[in-house]
């Protein structure tokens, strides 16, 4: 049977006049988006331009709430309780799925961001939250996560679960994310991400930053809009699993 896989970066990741990476280019070679809420980055014009780029070429809308940390790009702890996870994600969903709505298209993912995207992998009571947000305001919606507690909550409460493959962060032992603020943790080099996410992809292994395999079943691989050369990399990432006879599709059209 031919693997499948979708393809999704962060984007509308923006404020004001001030943009982060070129997300038209990138929405040529994607299949689905994570699209900023508000909290972290995007503002009400760039969730619309986005979503209507998006609808444009086909792409699966998703959203991507985070902490209410502006300044510190949602990369921060803010010690919020599990309530105050709920509601703020409720928050950001919803202004998304009015804005999709504008343009006659749905929401069909969410995918927390940053800090808080590590934490509901080990925090029973943010998982909880957030996937009992999911369910009560759709329970046909998929949650893109990482192996953990939000992937085991989501289950839990009946939703359709996406495992997602990061091609361009270092993994640790554990299969957990090497910390941003540590060397090594993001990679860069172009041909090297490729091959780590074909063989993530197909062989269902990737190689921490100490030479273990670490077994990983992904659905989508997540390119990071802001990284440096993003575009490109997306390019070569998608013909590398071409080549390797993985097709390329949105989520929602074959994950059940």
């Amino acid at each position: 049977m031919t693997r499948r896989i979708d393809l999704v970066a962060d984007l509308g990741e923006g404020f004001g006049p001030w943009r982060m990476g070129d997300d038209a280019a990138l929405l040529d070679t994607l299949t689905s988006a994570n699209i900023a809420c508000g909290f972290h980055a995007g503002d009400p014009q760039i969730m619309d331009e986005t979503v209507r780029a998006c609808v444009e070429r086909g792409v699966g809308i998703g959203a991507h709430p985070s902490f209410p940390d502006l300044q510190g790009f949602g990369r921060r702890d803010m010690g919020l309780t599990a309530d105050e996870v709920r509601t703020d994600v409720l928050y950001q969903f919803g202004a998304l799925q009015a804005i999709a709505a504008f343009h006659g298209a749905t929401v069909g993912h969410i995918a927390p961001h940053g800090r808080l995207g590590n934490l509901v992998a080990v925090r029973e009571d943010y998982a909880d939250a957030v996937a009992t947000a999911a369910f009560r305001v759709n329970p046909e919606l998929i949650v893109l996560a990482q192996d953990g507690k939000l992937a085991d909550a989501a289950r839990a409460a009946g939703l359709r679960v996406g495992i997602v493959g990061i091609a361009d962060r270092a993994y640790e032992d554990d299969g957990t994310l090497v910390r941003r603020t540590e060397p090594g943790a993001v990679i860069h080099d172009g041909d090297e991400i490729s091959r780590r996410t074909v063989r993530m992809v197909v062989d269902g292994v990737i190689e921490s930053r100490n030479g273990v395999l670490i077994p990983v079943e992904c659905d989508t691989v997540l390119v990071h809009g802001d990284t440096a050369g993003a575009v490109d990399l997306a390019r070569q990432i998608r013909e590398g699993l071409e080549t390797a006879g993985v097709e390329i599709a949105p989520l929602a059209d074959w994950l059940e």
